[in-house]
């Protein structure tokens, strides 16, 4: 069993920068790749960013040059975190940890089933 907890979010004007963090408790051996998703008010839930095992990493056009995705797995300590820089309102939706059972290649935004996914963390954005 693996939990996710997300923390960071927050209310921030539009330009503004949060700091997602996703802390994983649990075995997460089996698992490989590590996404986080979002989902906007009124909208479908969308992969914005992917993280695999090597540190490669891909990310939604609506965010690439603007988020950054990392993890720390040293020794007792397994977090991921999403940089969010120059938020704008469209970013604004509840933001969500996921990890998935094995890896696809090659690395790729996408839905699974077989995972874990944590409850959410909410980020608002003001114009």
């Amino acid at each position: 069993q693996v939990q996710l907890v997300e923390s960071g979010g927050g209310s921030v004007q539009a330009g503004a920068s949060l700091k997602l963090s996703c802390e994983m408790i649990g075995d997460t051996r089996a698992f490989g790749d590590r996404f986080w998703f979002r989902r906007a008010p009124g909208k479908e839930r969308e992969a914005v960013a992917v993280i695999g095992p090597e540190d490669h990493t891909v990310y939604a056009d609506s965010v690439k040059g603007r988020f950054t995705i990392s993890k720390d797995t040293a020794v007792n300590k397994k977090i991921m975190y999403l940089q969010m820089n120059d938020l704008n309102p469209e970013d604004t939706g509840i933001y969500y940890c996921a990890i998935a059972r094995g890896r696809q290649l090659p690395l790729r935004l996408r839905e699974f089933n077989n995972g874990y996914w944590g409850q959410g963390t909410q980020v608002v954005v003001s114009s």
